[in-house]
């Protein structure tokens, strides 16, 4: 998947790292997805995430040439922002950069989950031969410490999409309202948790199903 440029990303650390925790917090609500959108000069940044079941209804890997159909159509739904996103005609917004992609859990999670075996191991050894205990405690340690292994690997894989855009607008203090064509492309989603970043600062807003604009003429 191609990345925004650098500049592209600086605008949107601030809101980013907010919107990340709350995603860690209350992570993978079904119906709910994330979306940072950072105003610069003339340039807009967006980042969106949001699950695979809002976005093709399903979060299993895609199998069957059916389900890969389906994921295929989203990421080049999720390609067209100003179709997703419509902005004011005033604004004169066109898209410079825009990619998607369907990621999964373990995309993130495989060498995290090393780390925390080696660190497990260490800490664990050292900590029973100070405390004196026997092999055979170790070993039952262990042995239920691969079970949890097991079992947390037997969970369901979750997927996600992710998607960033990149726009260039003529007059951007007239992209004052978003118009979330969002949830008519994808009617399982029902909110986006929206954090705005302009010179003005950070607002994170609520955008839901049944109300699906967003006025943000206070952040100019």
């Amino acid at each position: 998947m191609h990345r925004l440029a650098p500049a592209a990303l600086v605008l949107l650390a601030a809101g980013a790292a907010s919107a990340e925790e709350t995603r860690q917090l209350d992570a993978h609500e079904h119906g709910v997805g994330q979306l940072n959108i950072a105003f610069d000069g003339d340039q807009i940044a967006m980042e969106l995430h949001a699950p695979g079941a809002d976005i093709v209804g399903f979060e299993y890997e895609a199998k069957t040439a059916e389900d890969r159909a389906k994921v295929d159509a989203a990421v080049a739904t999720l390609a067209r922002p100003l179709d997703l996103f419509a902005l004011p005609a005033t604004a004169g917004c066109s898209v410079v950069q825009a990619s998607a992609s369907l990621e999964s859990e373990e995309d993130h999670d495989d060498h995290g989950h090393e780390d925390h075996a080696d660190d497990h191991d260490d800490h664990d050894h050292a900590k029973h031969g100070e405390e004196g205990h026997t092999d055979e405690d170790h070993a039952a340690h262990q042995k239920d410490h691969d079970h949890d292994h097991d079992d947390h690997g037997k969970e369901a894989n979750h997927t996600e999409f992710h998607a960033e855009y990149l726009l260039n607008c003529a007059v951007p203090a007239q992209a004052t309202l978003v118009t979330f064509a969002y949830f008519d492309s994808f009617p399982n989603a029902l909110e986006l948790e929206v954090q705005v970043v302009s010179d003005r600062g950070a607002t994170a807003f609520e955008v839901v199903r049944d109300a699906p604009t967003l006025d943000l003429r206070d952040m100019f």
